[in-house]
């Protein structure tokens, strides 16, 4: 009987050491398993993820009641430590300092501008095994994502609220990447165009590709024609070119432009096409009737002000817009690149509302109008959004 007991004893010593070794294995993160675990971040983040502390943003120049279109409604820095690092037995105001459960405390863990510098994005990508949080023995790991979104708010300042460097990026992606197939806003197909009516003369095969659209709803098929490189950067870049040589000086240079109307979406391809399509709309720049520039029939209408569509009142069905030159506003919204074309979700136009009216490149006169007293009106509320806020 004493045998059998010695017996008993000694297992459960033996489990004890096995337990207690084990423990100290992951607690000092070491070990065969523990030593091939990477928690480097091997890719440059992806600048593009909105990437804001808190879950839930309301837009500058957002309705008097935010609404639809006014919050977006992201996965946040903070939300991401609350997840990894924040509990009663870590960094969650009872464990471990420093607790990181406010925008103060995390934001004291980071350089802003320089992710690589920061304590906080060091911690989570490090490969010392000893440092790295959350400590290995969790089990967890911050995602891609969830580190590219640290990385970028660290970059973009590491503002509690987010700013034009948190806005343009994302939404200049949303815009490009959303708005662009072959059958939309697309340079090579606008410019095919051109080139299949004739307008750019003799094209060869190395010069132009086809697109095969096919309608989901109906099933029929539309072949567009489009331009190929180099020779669409040429064509492209030519025609941006000579319109903003045009409203330069309507009078000098009404005879500006070789080829006629699009008979395609406008493009917007790039960065500097968004801000092309906001200073000169393609309703203004690329109309069908018969103008007139001091006697020269021209292609476009000589005041680009006179306009009655926007970027933004495209993207954004809770705002009417005021045409810049008479004032009178619209007596209903647009919003067609939203849901006729790109199928925007409503976090998805407040990040382009909060880059529209950040972003310093957009003129103001598209903004808030020649005087300041506002182009653009919520149909809720009736709010004007004016240069005094």
């Amino acid at each position: 009987m004493k045998r059998k007991a010695s017996n008993q004893k000694s297992i459960i010593i033996l489990f004890c050491l096995l337990f207690v070794s084990l423990l100290i294995v992951q607690c000092k993160k070491d070990g065969t398993v523990a030593s091939t675990v990477s928690r480097a971040l091997v890719n440059t983040p992806d600048s593009t993820i909105f990437s804001p502390f808190y879950d839930s943003t309301v837009v500058p120049y957002a309705d008097v009641t935010p609404t639809v279109n006014d919050v977006v409604v992201a996965k946040s820095v903070l939300s991401i430590i609350k997840s990894n690092c924040v509990s009663a037995t870590c960094h969650g105001g009872t464990g471990v300092k420093p607790y990181l459960n406010t925008y103060a405390s995390v934001k004291s863990m980071v350089v802003p501008g320089n992710p690589e510098g920061s304590q906080l994005f060091q911690l989570i990508t490090t490969s010392d095994l000893n440092k790295a949080m959350p400590p290995i023995n969790y089990g967890v790991d911050l995602t891609v994502t969830e580190k590219s979104i640290i990385y970028n708010w660290i970059k973009n300042g590491a503002k509690e609220k987010p700013a034009v460097e948190d806005y343009r990026p994302a939404a200049v992606a949303i815009i490009t990447t959303g708005c662009t197939s072959g059958n939309c806003h697309n340079q090579a197909t606008a410019t095919g165009a051109w080139g299949k009516s004739g307008y750019l003369g003799a094209l060869t095969s190395a010069d132009t590709v086809s697109f095969v659209f096919q309608n989901q709803t109906s099933g029929s098929i539309t072949y567009y024609t489009q331009l190929k490189d180099p020779k669409l950067t040429a064509v492209w870049q030519a025609y941006k070119d000579s319109a903003r040589k045009f409203y330069a000086d309507t009078v000098a240079n009404a005879s500006f432009r070789l080829w006629k109307v699009f008979s395609t979406r406008g493009p917007l391809n790039t960065y500097d096409d968004l801000l092309f399509d906001i200073f000169y709309p393609k309703s203004i720049r690329s109309a069908s009737g018969t103008y007139y520039v001091s006697g020269t029939k021209v292609n476009s209408k000589g005041d680009y002000l006179n306009a009655s569509s926007s970027l933004l009142s495209r993207c954004d069905s809770t705002l009417v817009l005021a045409n810049p030159r008479t004032k009178v506003f619209a007596t209903s919204a647009q919003a067609g690149m939203a849901y006729s074309d790109g199928g925007l979700r409503s976090s998805d136009i407040a990040i382009i509302k909060g880059w529209y009216f950040s972003d310093p490149n957009i003129p103001n006169v598209w903004k808030y109008g020649t005087d300041g007293t506002g182009i653009f009106k919520y149909k809720k509320s009736g709010t004007i959004i004016t240069s005094i806020q």
